[in-house]
């Protein structure tokens, strides 16, 4: 077995996932009375674009799209390659691993929703970090800094001593110092659904999720524990089944 083959069987293979656009946060209550912070997500529809085998690539995966590209940006490629699945080219494409008997259950050109999850369900949301530029380590990684008396100079949000003498004569590798801050890929797990809105394609997360609004994320059903097996051979009807109306969200600024 190759080194890539290996690699290949190490990555997670998450049991169901699909792409949407973070709205915002808001808060709604509970059947308790008690306030939840929430983030809404437009979550899909999505469509699977592609579907790839162990006997082509090696592995098993579908290929989602979400949220159309406008007609003046498509290039040849794009419009060749979503064409096969009978769809629009999309803006916003990632890959989901399955094993085999899973990544049977879809076909091209399917659409999936929202109603694909069910109350109480838990996920891993992705998504790229706000981005703070280029940071000092107080900020950074919440160092103190230095007595600003006592005869300190010019010297107060420094990081101090980044190496020794002449051995090791270098220094080491991940020492934290000033640099580039947020603007990465940030995955929160097993965050709770506390609502299903299908009309308007919305799901509505307990907690916050990575990202500023109108940014691209990934969510899929929690790798560790909480998201229930379930049938996804015909997510492009609608599916039958009982979810609790979502209290009125109200709006915060």
């Amino acid at each position: 077995m190759s080194k890539n083959e290996t690699k290949k069987e190490r990555l997670p293979q998450y049991p169901f996932a699909m792409l949407g656009r973070k709205k915002g946060m808001t808060q709604i209550f509970d059947d308790n009375g008690n306030v939840v912070p929430v983030t809404i997500i437009e979550l899909g529809p999505n469509t699977v674009l592609q579907k790839k085998t162990s006997a082509t690539d090696g592995y098993w995966a579908i290929q989602l799209g979400f949220d159309d590209k406008r007609k003046q940006k498509v290039n040849k490629a794009e419009a060749g390659h979503a064409a096969k699945a009978k769809a629009s080219v999309k803006r916003f494409i990632r890959e989901v691993r399955l094993d085999e008997e899973t990544a049977n259950n879809y076909e091209i050109g399917q659409e999936l929703t929202v109603s694909m999850f069910k109350m109480g369900d838990k996920v891993d949301v992705a998504g790229t970090s706000m981005g703070k530029g280029f940071q000092g380590v107080v900020r950074r990684f919440g160092f103190a800094g230095f007595p600003a008396t006592h005869g300190t100079h010019e010297f107060f949000r420094h990081g101090g001593s980044i190496g020794m003498r002449t051995t090791p004569g270098r220094v080491f590798k991940n020492k934290k110092m000033p640099g580039q801050m947020g603007n990465k890929t940030v995955t929160k797990q097993n965050l709770k659904i506390a609502a299903i809105l299908p009309e308007q394609n919305y799901l509505l997360i307990k907690g916050a999720v990575p990202g500023p609004k109108n940014s691209y994320v990934y969510v899929k059903g929690a790798i560790k524990h909480g998201f229930a097996p379930r049938d996804f051979s015909k997510a492009d009807a609608a599916v039958e089944q009982t979810t609790e109306e979502a209290p009125a969200a109200e709006s915060t600024t």
